[in-house]
């Protein structure tokens, strides 16, 4: 249903934490310029954990108002309270997203069986296409392939970013890639899991160069490898270098090189370092970027 490359957009900020949705208009038209396949809109990158209900939904909203059904508009819905990610997927439909994208409850630690029900109420509650996912260095929860093939024949339960392991990508395109889409949840990874069967990637790369990451997409699912291993070469240090902090402390500022958006960012982050910036300014200029 959704396939290539997609972009987990920043929410843009002023400097004191308040949101810009003119600089989020911009994002919007830079992305469908350059190719982006659909945008994923308050994901983690877009610091989903320090927006209250009211902002998350807005930006939702502001983005599908500003696509114009050109491209797919992706809400995160996720959270660890089923009840709260009910609640966020049934707004998301609402404003008019196309599909929604829930991580696993995170901190609270559920069990296989809790991660089931929990995915399988909301997929019978709200009629919109879902995508789990599954980040488990980041929310001490993984979930686990027998879960996902269990989930696999859910109607509405369409596709599932994993950001864990190229052989974790592999093994659920293997069991459930003919009922459900893979896409990697992670850069660094993506170009091998696309030829290995992912249908995309969803992506923090893509914020900064969302030209060749889209590029990247085209040759991969067309599975001309030497074309995905020469624009990957391209990106491997931007792969890396957006990680150096937390993200999305460094693709925020990376993107305000850009002349996109401010530099705000919420508490508990922080601007990005002074001491990590030349390393990603170089990566930006070897993606041909700046």
């Amino acid at each position: 249903m959704f396939r290539g490359s997609m972009v987990a957009i920043v929410t843009p900020m002023q400097a004191d934490g308040g949101l810009d949705f003119e600089a989020l208009a911009r994002l919007v038209e830079f992305h469908i310029d350059n190719g982006t396949n659909a945008i994923i809109a308050v994901g983690t990158t877009g610091e989903s954990a320090t927006l209250n209900f009211e902002e998350h939904i807005t930006v939702v909203r502001k983005v599908v108002e500003q696509v114009k059904g050109r491209i797919p508009v992706i809400a995160g819905t996720g959270a660890n309270s089923t009840s709260e990610a009910l609640h966020l997927t049934r707004r998301a439909m609402e404003v008019g997203a196309d599909a929604c994208l829930l991580v696993t409850p995170y901190y609270n630690k559920p069990t296989q069986e809790g991660l089931y029900r929990h995915y399988k109420l909301i997929a019978d509650s709200v009629a919109i296409p879902q995508i789990l996912y599954n980040v488990p260095g980041r929310t001490a929860c993984d979930l686990m392939p027998e879960t996902v093939e269990r989930l696999a024949d859910t109607p509405n339960i369409v596709g599932i970013k994993e950001a864990s392991t190229l052989e974790r990508i592999r093994e659920l395109v293997r069991r459930c890639g003919d009922r459900m889409d893979v896409y990697s949840g992670d850069d660094g990874i993506a170009a091998e899991a696309m030829l290995s069967g992912a249908k995309g990637v969803i992506s923090v790369t893509a914020n900064v160069a969302p030209h060749a990451m889209h590029e990247l997409c085209v040759a991969a699912l067309a599975g001309d490898r030497a074309r995905t291993e020469a624009i990957n070469s391209q990106l491997a240090e931007l792969h890396k270098t957006l990680f150096l902090e937390s993200n999305p402390i460094p693709v925020k500022w990376a993107v305000s090189q850009l002349g996109l958006i401010p530099q705000g960012i919420r508490l508990p982050l922080t601007l990005f370092s002074e001491s990590f910036q030349p390393a990603v300014r170089a990566a930006m200029q070897q993606a041909g970027v700046l």
